[in-house]
């Protein structure tokens, strides 16, 4: 570097300032059309030099989106509204979530955290606000159904009224009795109470089958001993019923007039007893909705009862008076039918699927019923007010039966459980693990009440003491289901009908 170079010096340019006065609209203007004319300038110098080409007219498509890229933006949008939606971080309440909307509240190796990621990605996918609606709609339904559920009444005719009244008078007199009887037994010793149970459970230990007798050539469906329990009546699928001499199980009279399966054939309280053996002194049901009513000197019905057609009717029972008849019908109502004025009096609604057994206290003043909707009720014929719920089976009722004694109740089910009730504290007293198929009958002993007979398709009918309800004896014998039971007014024999179309009569060996 020589000295010339480091002796060389450098003089800034003073600039020299401009005042602009006014608005400078005008030249702005100016500087933008002398860039655009050098702009222009520009290019056509590149399309001079053929730097820069001009097509004639001719055009290229773009390219439309593919369908991958389509799925990738989805997907970016399904992210972002998935990162905009609130979801709770109390684990239960996104359990509870994913089930209203059908979903499995817990996947294998899943936790709250992935579950609640899990919901975010499904409210995305969805909606934010499908739980809600969701939840709303149940409600909706929850509520119409409590409306519908609502207890309603309606006036009725004035033969019911009377009918009341009739039940009322009668049935006060028998209650004040039975807990007139009631007391006087309370003061028997306990001892000698003691004694009297030990003797009648060492009987019924030894009962054994005393006669068996071929009923029909179809199943046999129900059973029943007359009030001087000298006679026994058979119901038969093959529309057939027929009377029986007691012990011998010797054929009386073939009753002819049904022509499909019987459900099932009750005596009058008072035939056999003091009533005219021509009047009405049975009833049978069957199941094209058909009942009957039967005299003791005829084969053929003397009346029929209509009203339940086309429904099935699967049980009926006379009321203690004798003077009503409790119908069971398919169509979720059973019916009482006053015999004297030969009119229906009652058609009570309450099940919400077929009523299949119905039982009258020995008072007349309450029925019970049992539907195949796993319910049974308690109904005060008096005022016609359902005054118990019985809500404890899992599945049907079929047999349902009182006590005498008039506060208890047994039902049997279809799930093989008989339940003991209790109408004075309007709750489930004990449950009997009966038996190992479902059980058809119910009966408890008639007059005292001390023990209770089950009938079973497990094709074994079994008695129950009271009231510890240990079992006491198995009647085995039948080869098919034991479809129905009863035990004689004089406490002497117990009858047994099978599906093996076969009765049996068992009895003590003392």
């Amino acid at each position: 570097m020589s000295d010339d170079e480091n002796n060389t010096s450098y003089v800034r340019k003073k600039t020299e300032s401009v005042l602009h006065y006014g608005s400078l609209e005008e030249r702005e203007k100016q500087r933008m059309a002398n860039a655009g004319a050098q702009s222009n300038a520009a290019i056509k110098a590149g399309i001079a030099a053929g730097n820069i080409n001009i097509s004639g007219g001719e055009t290229m498509e773009i390219e439309e989106e593919s369908a991958s890229q389509a799925e990738r933006l989805a997907e970016f949008e399904k992210r972002k509204r998935a990162r905009q939606i609130q979801v709770s971080t109390d684990d239960a309440e996104v359990k509870a979530n994913l089930r209203q909307l059908a979903e499995p509240i817990c996947l294998f190796g899943e936790g709250p955290a992935d579950r609640r990621e899990r919901l975010r990605k499904l409210l995305a996918e969805i909606g934010e606000d499908t739980v809600k609606r969701k939840i709303q709609e149940d409600a909706v339904i929850e509520k119409k159904r409590e409306e519908e559920n609502v207890t309603w009444y309606h006036e009725g005719p004035d033969s019911l009224k009377q009918a009341r009244l009739w039940l009322a008078k009668y049935s006060l007199p028998r209650a004040s009795r039975r807990l007139q009887n009631a007391r006087e037994d309370k003061t028997v010793p306990t001892a000698l109470r003691n004694a009297r149970r030990q003797d009648l459970q060492k009987k019924l230990r030894s009962l054994s089958n005393e006669c068996s007798q071929i009923g029909d050539n179809r199943p046999i469906s129900f059973c029943q001993f007359s009030p001087n329990s000298k006679m026994l009546v058979t119901a038969s699928w093959s529309g057939l019923c027929k009377l029986w001499t007691v012990p011998g199980c010797q054929p009386i009279r073939t009753l002819r007039g049904h022509s499909c399966n019987v459900g099932a054939i009750v005596f009058h309280p008072q035939a056999t007893l003091g009533m005219d053996d021509a009047a009405c002194c049975m009833a049978s049901c069957a199941q094209d909705g058909s009942v009957k009513l039967w005299s003791l000197d005829s084969d053929e019905p003397i009346a029929d009862i209509e009203g339940h057609e086309p429904y099935r009717v699967s049980r009926l029972a006379y009321h203690p008076s004798g003077r009503f008849l409790g119908t069971c019908c398919f169509d979720n109502s059973w019916r009482l039918w006053d015999l004297e004025a030969q009119e229906e009096v009652l058609h009570q609604e309450g099940h919400s699927k077929p009523v299949y057994d119905i039982a009258f206290q020995t008072d007349g003043a309450l029925a019970a019923t049992g539907g195949l909707d796993s319910f049974g009720r308690v109904w005060d014929l008096r005022t016609g007010r359902c005054i118990m719920f019985m809500d404890g089976h899992l599945k049907s009722i079929l047999g349902i039966d009182f006590s005498p004694n008039g506060f208890l109740l047994a039902t049997g089910s279809e799930d093989n459980t008989c339940k003991i009730w209790d109408l004075r504290q309007r709750q489930l007293l004990y449950t009997i693990p009966a038996h190992t198929n479902l059980v058809s009958k119910v009966k408890f002993q008639p007059g005292n009440g001390d023990y209770l007979l089950t009938a079973s398709y497990d094709n074994t009918a079994k008695v129950w003491a009271y009231p510890l309800w240990s079992p006491l004896k198995t009647l085995a014998g039948h080869e098919g289901k034991v479809m129905g039971v009863d035990i004689s007014p004089d406490l002497h024999y117990i009858a047994s009908a099978s599906y093996d179309r076969t009765f049996k009569l068992w009895a003590p060996d003392l």
